[in-house]
């Protein structure tokens, strides 16, 4: 039987405590280690360091996959990044953030995860697991880079 890949687009719109100018370099490879707990990467390519388009890092994905990511939007006028998140033979996600000026001093972030299944164990996590890992994930980050905002310390949550 041909294999089918299931894919998902969950939303999330964060509401950041801080403006766009303060909130959009923490979206960057070497930033997010600044506010998010457990971060691991390894830069590959960045002309400048930081994200940037056409930036290429990697994390760890599994204990024997890593998630390779191309920065393929970075827009510090319009405050949008999206990402391409590539971990094989497992799951591709397309990841696409675009902030909103509240004008009182909080962000608007709206928050973009397609998934796309690369096997059957994925297919049954997008069907199963994706919309609890998603949510939590999500609620995790807002916390995290909220509480960096507010008291420029990182969050431990475990």
């Amino acid at each position: 039987m041909k294999f089918i890949p299931k894919r998902v687009t969950k939303t999330y719109k964060q509401i950041n405590s801080g403006s766009p100018d303060v909130v959009f370099p923490l979206l960057c490879p070497v930033r997010e280690g600044d506010w998010l707990e457990d971060w691991e990467y390894e830069m590959i390519f960045s002309k400048s360091g930081l994200a940037e388009k056409g930036c290429i890092f990697t994390t760890p994905f599994n204990e024997t996959t890593d998630t390779y990511w191309y920065v393929t939007v970075h827009n510090s006028e319009t405050k949008e990044i999206e990402f391409l998140r590539m971990a094989i033979p497992e799951i591709i996600i397309k990841i696409n953030i675009k902030l909103e000026d509240n004008h009182n001093g909080t962000t608007s972030t709206a928050i973009s995860y397609e998934y796309t299944a690369l096997n059957e164990k994925q297919n049954e996590w997008i069907e199963n697991e994706s919309d609890t890992y998603f949510n939590n994930m999500m609620k995790e980050w807002e916390k995290s880079i909220n509480h960096y905002i507010k008291t420029g310390e990182r969050l431990h949550l475990k």
